[in-house]
């Protein structure tokens, strides 16, 4: 089954978005809970992947002085190698096209080092050296 991706537009998805966060990053990955939710959750566009209708994966997309950044992409990991991340990037990418204020915006990430092959597809280009963010190794990324 090929994961969907919907805009989240209400609270249920919005807690189901949150619970993907809390069980990737701060569970799994030890993030600590207070760099995981921020005060950007309200101006970012979120995204709910599912699988079979199962919440499965989530990101966002907010804008920032330095052009759009596209983050907190997370998939849980019984649904990982399922495409879930490609369908993410793609929804989130199709959704800044649709978007006219994001046209002439630089779209940029923070990748960590084992995503960078998956944005990569999308054309998305390492942009300066290696850096740690939250203990994990990340490198900038640009829309080429």
């Amino acid at each position: 089954m090929r994961p969907i991706v919907e805009k989240i537009t209400n609270k249920e998805s919005f807690d189901q978005a949150f619970k993907i966060r809390e069980l990737v990053f701060v569970i799994e990955q030890g993030v600590d809970p207070a760099a995981e939710y921020d005060e950007f959750e309200k101006e970012s566009r979120h995204f709910l992947a599912k699988i079979d209708g199962k919440p499965v994966g989530t990101a966002r997309w907010r804008f920032t002085k330095n052009g759009v950044k596209l983050e907190r992409f997370a998939v849980l990991e019984e649904a990982r190698g399922k495409g879930v991340g490609q369908a993410l990037v793609a929804a989130v990418l199709e959704d800044l096209k649709s978007t006219p204020e994001a046209a002439d915006k630089t779209k940029y990430l923070h990748s960590q080092l084992t995503a960078v092959p998956l944005y990569s597809k999308f054309g998305f280009e390492k942009v300066g050296e290696m850096f740690e963010e939250c203990k994990i190794q990340h490198y900038k990324m640009e829309l080429a």
